[in-house]
Formats: C-alpha cells, sequence, structure tokens
C-alpha cells in the first residue's frame, strides 16, 4: 500500500497531519520539511496522496504542485494543500494548478480526515468548490 506524502516546514503541523489521518491513510506516511525535499521524496518512491504546505523554505509550495502536475508519472496524484493563505487570489491560483482539495489552517482533524477520505474514495468536491464553501 502506497504511503502519503506530509510536506511542511512544521514538525508540529506534520505530526497533527499525521495524526488526523492514520486512520484513512493506512499504507503510512513519508515526511518532508521544505519543498525541494519533497521532490526528493517524490523521487524515492511512489505516493498515494500528498498534503502540502504553501509557504516553506527553498521551494514554495505552488511551485512544487506546478512540478507535479506538469510531469506525467505524478500527474494523478492527488494533492491536498494545507495553508494559512486563506485569499481569494491564493486559492484561485492553486485551483487553477490543479489542487485536488484547497484547505486553510487552523483545521480540524475530524474534518480534514473526512475531507481526504472523500477525495481518495473519489466522492470530493473539485478544490474550486471547496475554495468557495470551506464548511461545507
Amino acid at each position: 500500500m502506497q504511503r502519503t506524502l506530509v510536506v511542511d516546514d512544521s514538525p508540529t503541523i506534520r505530526r497533527m497531519v499525521m495524526a488526523s489521518l492514520k486512520d484513512v491513510c493506512p499504507g503510512g506516511f513519508a515526511e518532508a520539511g521544505s519543498g525541494l525535499e519533497a521532490l526528493e521524496q517524490l523521487a524515492l518512491a511512489p505516493f498515494a496522496l500528498m498534503i502540502l504546505d504553501l509557504n516553506m523554505p527553498d521551494m514554495h509550495g505552488l511551485e512544487v504542485l506546478k512540478f507535479v502536475r506538469s510531469h506525467q508519472k505524478y500527474r494523478d496524484l492527488p494533492v491536498v494543500v494545507l495553508t494559512t493563505r486563506g485569499d481569494a487570489a491564493s486559492r484561485g491560483e492553486v485551483v487553477k494548478e490543479g489542487a485536488s482539495l484547497y484547505l486553510t489552517k487552523p483545521f480540524a482533524p475530524i474534518a480534514l480526515a473526512e475531507q481526504v477520505r472523500s477525495l481518495l474514495n473519489g466522492r470530493a468536491r473539485p478544490a474550486d468548490d471547496v475554495a468557495r464553501n470551506p464548511h461545507g
């Protein structure tokens, strides 16, 4: 079973995400603390899902998303953007680049798990719908 890649510069947020998704993502987790680390992880193994922050050192999350969507090998990888940036411009850019879901921090662990479960089961709303109505 493939793992989930959790990309965030905060170790605390990475731990919170992994704890929230432990029942939803049974393949386990890999972590990356920066965009470049995320690309390294992608090169090492296949993943079933990526949880991606936008604001990170060395490589912005949007650049990671663009990379993922521009390479055939990763094009179908579900990418959940989980960020503090809730502004319309950031949402619009992320949706345009092909994020599967756009969620903002702080997050409720149960809500994150429900959204990811729906995404993995093919029932999630498109990222632009979530961006317009993140709570329902």
